[in-house]
């Protein structure tokens, strides 16, 4: 429920945008001096902008609101549609100057209100049929937004809520959402000492030496499977110089989101992406048809500048890692190397328990470079991939790249949400703008086809995904800490602890020992909050029969096995990659 996009449900998207009236009505009632701007239906549910002066929401108005809306509801009001006239709308709303300023850019005709007895909002609907449908409701957050999201504009407060078709539906959403509290990527990376940020550098995440461990994990990972796939690796410069973004489109595309410095009275930019740099590497050798496909891979630090509301943790920051790849073909091979990267990133989604979803982003309407005969050419290419693949996708329409079509990859975590990561982009056109070639089979030169393609997507925002997903209670592969050695008492068994402990890390094992002066109870219930997958407990019997007994995360019984039966358990379970219960 909690990944389900309100407004693709015919009615629930109704449903929504009814309540999010009855909510300005009772808001209304409460606050006779409020002024509205907008209500729109939104992926998660609606909400409606408010001025209400000087009046601050805090999260128990909300409850107060809340029961205006069931009398609202309960009193069960027609929610009918009208026509009116420019004329009498402007008389309607004089007293808004929010809504003025929308029907100052209407003609007649084009201006409707829905009415649910004597309050009226200005709206193009469509609408339930009466309130008393609206009775299924939440409002789960206020926050501050802009006026036309403009930061020069005045500050309103943002109302949002959600509602459904019966209690239980509600009610399941909801306890998705608290879920999704539980597990937020920020404060499990606090509590586990993963990462941090800091107000000395926003949007750019400190990595702790814990969450080093994770990413490293991942990084050697991607190097493991992409040599498998004969990629070739690569390190391009962090600061280009602006010819060459104007030559990659970039400079008149992206050049809002572009960090940019003069060095020697010439401008350079930080490289908010890493193929122009890549083609200056295929450019540095003459490539024959026998050459092709060439795999380039790199990981690449990129900087987007991004606003500082946006900024979220792992997710939305201004300097991030890219698993970035680019392959250059012949056009003969783009099916079959599209249909191998989809395997490939099928298969990496698999080990991390990630179950995705295909979408192919057709040509932009605006900003896009290159003709149509050629969009159009691409975009059948990767069609045609997807059907040999065998798995569903979806068109989205006008949401290319402005350089070429694309598949994004859309990964459902462990409670369904969605999150974009893997993308493949077809491109024709940079080739031609980089004058890029290779010899063909007839002595001639010829441009390559360029894929540009990453997996994980970032490696910050893959973390922060993966954090989310297994709420921090990782595989034991994947685990920055697999194994904590706790002996029963820090003196008589604590010799023989160290001595495992030292043990396990010689055979290549992520364990720590925790021998403090401390009860045992607690140290096994820190060792829980810190989410040990294996927890090995040593007293008298443990010494005397050379057995451990183990505890895993999550569980409430223990069990013993020999030294030897552990250590082979441990290495098959890292070995399979195997995922938790």
């Amino acid at each position: 429920m909690i990944n389900l996009d309100i407004r693709e449900d015919a009615y629930l998207s109704k449903l929504n945008h009814s309540a999010a009236h009855v909510m300005a009505q009772a808001i209304s009632r409460l606050y006779p001096n409020a002024k509205f701007w907008v209500g729109p239906v939104i992926r998660e549910g609606f909400y409606y902008d408010v001025d209400l002066g000087d009046i601050s929401l805090k999260e128990e108005d909300l409850v107060k609101i809340e029961k205006e809306m069931k009398k609202i509801s309960k009193d069960g009001k027609k929610i009918i549609r009208e026509e009116i006239s420019k004329k009498d709308a402007l008389e309607a709303f004089k007293n808004d100057h929010y809504k003025l300023e929308l029907i100052e850019n209407l003609n007649d005709g084009e201006i409707t209100i829905y009415r649910q007895g004597d309050w009226f909002d200005l709206c193009r609907g469509p609408h339930v049929e009466t309130c008393k449908e609206v009775k299924h409701f939440k409002l789960l957050k206020v926050s501050g937004a802009y006026w036309k999201n403009d930061a020069k504009n005045k500050m309103l407060q943002r109302i949002y809520g959600v509602c459904f078709e019966s209690e239980e539906a509600l009610n399941n959403h909801l306890f998705l959402l608290e879920e999704a509290k539980k597990r937020d990527h920020k404060k499990i990376g606090k509590e586990m000492g993963l990462f941090m940020v800091s107000e000395y550098s926003p949007g750019n995440p400190f990595f702790l030496p814990k969450g080093m461990i994770l990413r490293n994990i991942l990084e050697n990972y991607w190097y493991s499977e992409h040599e498998k796939e004969n990629y070739l690796f690569i390190k391009t410069p962090i600061m280009l110089n602006q010819q060459l973004w104007e030559i990659s489109g970039h400079w008149n595309n992206y050049r809002e989101n572009m960090y940019v410095s003069e060095v020697d009275d010439k401008l350079f930019a930080i490289k908010p992406m890493n193929c122009p740099g890549c083609i200056l590497v295929y450019k540095n050798g003459l490539h024959s048809y026998k050459d092709l496909p060439i795999r380039m891979g790199e990981l690449g630090l990129v900087h987007r500048h991004e606003a500082s509301g946006a900024l979220n943790g792992l997710f939305r920051v201004r300097s991030f890692t890219q698993d970035d790849a680019h392959i250059f073909m012949c056009e003969d091979q783009i099916e079959s190397e599209v249909l191998s990267l989809m395997h490939f990133i099928e298969r990496t989604y698999k080990v991390f328990g990630l179950d995705y979803d295909i979408e192919l982003s057709t040509r932009p309407l605006e900003k896009y470079i290159g003709d149509i005969e050629t969009w159009n050419k691409s975009e059948e290419a990767l069609a045609n991939a997807c059907k040999k693949f065998g798995k569903p996708y979806k068109i989205n329409p006008g949401d290319g790249a402005f350089y070429g079509p694309k598949l994004d990859f859309k990964i459902r975590d462990s409670l369904g949400r969605v999150w974009q990561c893997g993308t493949i982009q077809l491109d024709m056109n940079l080739p031609e703008r980089f004058d890029m070639n290779y010899i063909d089979s007839d002595g001639n030169k010829k441009r390559p086809i360029m894929l540009h393609r990453v997996v994980y997507g970032s490696m910050e925002r893959f973390i922060g995904v993966l954090i989310e997903h297994f709420a921090g209670n990782f595989p034991l592969w994947f685990a920055p800490e697999q194994i904590r050695v706790l002996p029963v008492h820090h003196e008589y068994h604590g010799e023989y602890a160290r001595q495992l402990n030292e043990q396990f890390k010689q055979l290549g094992f992520r364990s720590t020992v925790d021998d403090r002066n401390e009860k045992l109870g607690y140290r096994l219930r820190e060792a829980q909050m810190n989410k040990v997958p294996l927890q090995v407990v040593i007293g008298d019997g443990e010494i005397e029969k050379g057995e451990v007994n183990l505890r895993k995360y999550g569980h409430k019984d223990s069990e013993n096995m020999t030294l030897e039966q552990f250590i082979e358990y441990v290495k098959n379970k890292i070995a399979s990659k195997e995922l938790n219960d």
